[in-house]
């Protein structure tokens, strides 16, 4: 970052030395993570520009938009829709929860056997080390998981403004209906928020916006199913990541721009690892910034990750809202459809994640899957099992990795993924 930006962090509140430690190791970490990669797309350097100032020209353009009198939404979950804080001009930012930050001070509120994504958000809100919490006028929670939801009763005292969004847990018409009155019920926060009445040619023009982001990123995905992978399973990733932060008419212009180059790439047979180098699928539980650890083993091996079942993944983006209607309440039952088709792990029964997974290994070609969990989470830990044995019994083999954000268990991580890659080579 080549402008100081000391005086807006310090204005945000934000803990100038413990701000300046975490930039130091992430700096280190997405070097050699990332830039360290043979046979990078070109397009990939406007990706390491985004994260080189996700905290500094980032927050920048967000404190202008706020000064212009746009509001600032933050979030930590897919199921806050965009297209409704875009209707109303509003900007959705994903918060930081992807590493593990003050775990002494957190677990002085959390008990120690909570999630690693929970505590990282509490992590970074208590640190006082993450713009995008700070320069957010809302913060929406989600009730995914009992563990969220019990946890917002004391992260609501760690934040300016908190507001709680609650989600069905089965997909039946009860659970179809709740979701439409808690969307109208947030609606009316956000428009008391913004001070602006939702228009139907704004909220057409919100749902424009986010399909075409989506689109582009099933575009990235499409071209990932080719042989030899034109993309590393990291910069894949990447992409999505970044897909929280960046504003999304830039984001989309920057994947279709990258996706040029791969098709271009695909046309030659140019791949960043031989044709014949095993392809994995990840599935389980988001990997927010700078949760890299798991995929940066796999491909370490020599595999290649081809597509990844998760919110930070296709989980997140794989409908489209529908653009028909001509009222503003035939365009919120739209996007009702368009989230409830998320098969979350907090859904009882969940069979469409299942059927999910088994396409996109066909899809993708893929040859294996690993499915990820976050210890503690237990949603997605207990559907590890009845997938592991699903995708077993149809000839797909799988991997079930239990971590977290720690650096302590990567040997043996790596030493699992070492024999399920060698499986797959055999």
């Amino acid at each position: 970052m080549g402008e100081d930006y000391r005086p807006m962090w310090q204005g945000l509140g934000l803990d100038l030395d413990a701000h300046d430690a975490l930039l130091g190791i992430l700096g280190p970490l997405y070097e050699k993570t990332f830039t360290a990669q043979q046979k990078r797309p070109e397009g990939m350097k406007y990706f390491d520009f985004v994260m080189s100032e996700v905290h500094g020209l980032r927050i920048k353009e967000l404190m202008d938009a706020k000064a212009a009198g746009r509001k600032v939404f933050g979030s930590f979950c897919v199921f806050v829709p965009e297209e409704l804080i875009l209707a109303v001009d509003g900007i959705l930012v994903g918060l930081c929860a992807g590493a593990e930050f003050a775990p002494d001070e957190v677990e002085k509120l959390l008990p120690r056997n909570t999630c690693s994504l929970i505590k990282g958000a509490f992590g970074f809100a208590l640190a006082k080390v993450c713009p995008f919490l700070e320069a957010s006028d809302l913060v929406v929670g989600e009730n995914t998981c009992d563990g969220k939801k019990k946890s917002y009763e004391i992260f609501r005292d760690l934040v300016n403004d908190l507001y709680v969004m609650d989600l069905p847990q089965m997909k039946n018409e009860a659970g179809r209906d709740l979701l439409r009155k808690e969307y109208r019920r947030f609606l009316a926060r956000v428009e008391e928020v913004s001070g602006r009445k939702i228009e139907v040619a704004a909220l057409k023009k919100a749902i424009h916006t986010v399909n075409a982001k989506r689109s582009a990123l099933h575009r990235l995905a499409k071209l990932r199913a080719a042989k030899p992978v034109p993309i590393s399973g990291l910069d894949g990733l990447l992409a999505n990541q970044v897909a929280f932060y960046d504003d999304p008419v830039r984001f989309t212009q920057s994947v279709d721009k990258i996706c040029d180059e791969l098709d271009v790439r695909v046309k030659r047979g140019e791949g960043v690892a031989d044709a014949g180098a095993p392809r994995i699928l990840v599935s389980g539980c988001p990997m927010s910034v700078p949760n890299w650890k798991v995929p940066s083993i796999v491909e370490g091996t020599g595999a290649v990750i081809v597509g990844e079942e998760s919110c930070v993944g296709e989980r997140g983006t794989q409908h489209l809202t529908s653009s028909e209607g001509d009222t503003a309440d035939n365009l919120i039952e739209n996007i009702v459809e368009r989230y409830f088709k998320i098969d979350c792990a907090v859904f009882t029964p969940n069979p469409s994640r299942l059927e999910h997974i088994t396409r996109m290994v066909q899809d993708y070609q893929a040859d294996g899957v690993i499915h990820y969990c976050l210890q503690f989470c237990s949603p997605y830990q207990i559907e590890a099992g009845p997938v592991e044995h699903s995708l077993e019994k149809r000839g797909i083999p799988a991997l079930r990795i239990d971590t977290d954000y720690s650096q302590e268990d990567t040997g043996q991580i790596r030493t699992r993924v070492e024999a399920f890659v060698e499986r797959l080579r055999s």
